[in-house]
């Protein structure tokens, strides 16, 4: 952000919280396309006829094309402001949905997870950008916050009335009434919708308290300032945190977990839904926690939050793939709420992030960061997928308790390798801001 001269007035409060319901609304949707592979996994993979690489290869497309598109909807939103980004979002995914709807083929379907993935990519960043230019400066890490929890109801609706419309009635009725929604939500943006209060001329953050006036900025700096900001360990510290907490979660919710749960475990669709509502309702609830927290002990956030929930995580697998037979519902039930650990504790990445970096670096640390979560998950997505083919159990017809536990185990790399880098970023961390000296001065003065 760059200052500027402008007169600290905001929109009527009315006016603000209705633009602020609207987009959420929209957020919430947006999640719930993100997700909507979910709870129908099996019937994707009956009904494309795909294997299991096949059908991760589904959620690969759509999240790596989610984490692509972060800069270059930045640079959008700087130009034209959120309105018509959101706006062309909505659009984008309701093509998408359509898509899905009438698939003919994998090719298409394909297609159309790319139409999510783009479109999906343009709803948060564009929300946050009208808290800033909508809501006092100072009350912008709350609603930000708030945002974020709301969000993620939308897996909820993914996960329990999403399959239950298409049980109900077929699949091209079920994608297709999602698209129509997207297009309802595209109309009211549109109607609804501004990029700035009409006293202002331009997107700008106001801080009622002092009168600091900011231009929001989206874009994140390339060259010197990407290496500049990765050159920090800190930065570092915030990619590996958010690489390692939030994979296995995102993983569960948005592909594997209701295949697993019903033809690994052997669970009803209700019991299976009711364990991934439970991932979904700790990561609501463990959210402020955490944040308030980091905000308490910010040299113990690594420590405090972060690696136990790896841990936590890695623990509850194990127990899970090495119990004799399927699974109990408590044992079920308690993977769901360790899962549910790591979507709060990936959020510490960014407040790393933010600490360690100054103020125009944030953006460029902050789309760094950004990318360590997307990465594992399509690692992760993709490896459990492979390893179901290899095992000779990659439809839905070939899945066994005993492949999916296999397959699962391809985690443990992920969290391994990133809990390394952890501890070492974290030390490097501590010795840049003088909180720990190298261990060399440290053998040279014993006594130190």
């Amino acid at each position: 952000m760059t200052s500027v001269a402008r007169p600290a007035s905001l929109g009527p409060r009315w006016q603000a919280w209705l633009i602020w319901s609207v987009a959420v609304a929209g957020y919430v949707l947006a999640v719930m396309n993100r997700t909507s592979l979910s709870a129908v996994g099996v019937d994707a993979a009956d009904r494309f006829g795909v294997d299991a690489s096949t059908l991760s290869l589904f959620a690969v497309v759509q999240l790596g094309v989610y984490g692509g598109m972060q800069i270059p909807i930045g640079v959008l939103l700087d130009r034209f402001g959120s309105r018509p980004i959101m706006v062309i979002g909505m659009v984008l995914m309701a093509i998408g949905q359509l898509l899905i709807a009438v698939s003919p083929n994998v090719a298409v379907a394909l297609l159309a997870r790319v139409l999510l993935g783009a479109g999906d990519a343009a709803i948060f960043p564009g929300l946050v950008r009208l808290i800033a230019t909508w809501f006092p400066a100072q009350r912008a890490p709350v609603m930000t916050q708030l945002t974020g929890i709301i969000g993620l109801s939308g897996q909820l609706v993914a996960v329990i009335p999403l399959a239950a419309l298409l049980h109900a009635t077929t699949w091209s009725i079920t994608f297709g009434s999602i698209a129509g929604l997207c297009i309802l939500f595209a109309v009211l943006m549109l109607l609804v919708l501004r990029n700035h209060p009409p006293a202002l001329t331009e997107d700008v953050s106001i801080n009622t308290d002092t009168g600091a006036i900011k231009v929001v900025t989206s874009t994140v700096d390339t060259g010197v300032g990407i290496r500049a900001a990765w050159g920090h360990p800190g930065t570092r510290l915030a990619f590996w945190s958010h690489f390692t907490s939030p994979f296995a979660g995102t993983v569960f919710v948005i592909l594997w977990g209701m295949p697993f749960l019903t033809a690994g475990e052997g669970r009803t669709v209700a019991e299976a839904s009711l364990v991934l509502s439970t991932y979904v309702v700790v990561g609501m609830a463990l959210g402020p926690v955490m944040g308030a927290v980091s905000q308490r002990v910010p040299h113990l956030r690594s420590r405090a939050l972060v690696l136990p929930s790896v841990i936590a995580q890695a623990v509850a697998w194990v127990a899970v793939i090495a119990y004799p037979g399927p699974a109990p519902l408590w044992l079920l039930f308690a993977l769901a709420i360790a899962l549910g650990m790591g979507g709060p504790a990936s959020m510490i990445g960014f407040d790393h992030a933010r600490t360690h970096n100054p103020a125009h670096r944030l953006s460029t640390a902050t789309g760094i960061t950004n990318v360590g979560g997307f990465l594992a998950a399509l690692i992760a997505v993709y490896l459990i997928g492979l390893a179901l083919d290899l095992q000779g159990a990659g439809t839905p017809a070939t899945y066994t308790l005993e492949a999916f536990r296999v397959a699962f185990l391809t985690q443990l790399p992920l969290w391994l390798v990133g809990a390394i880098f952890i501890v070492r970023e974290r030390r490097l961390t501590r010795i840049r801001v003088g909180l720990d000296v190298p261990r060399e001065r440290s053998a040279r003065n014993p006594r130190r």
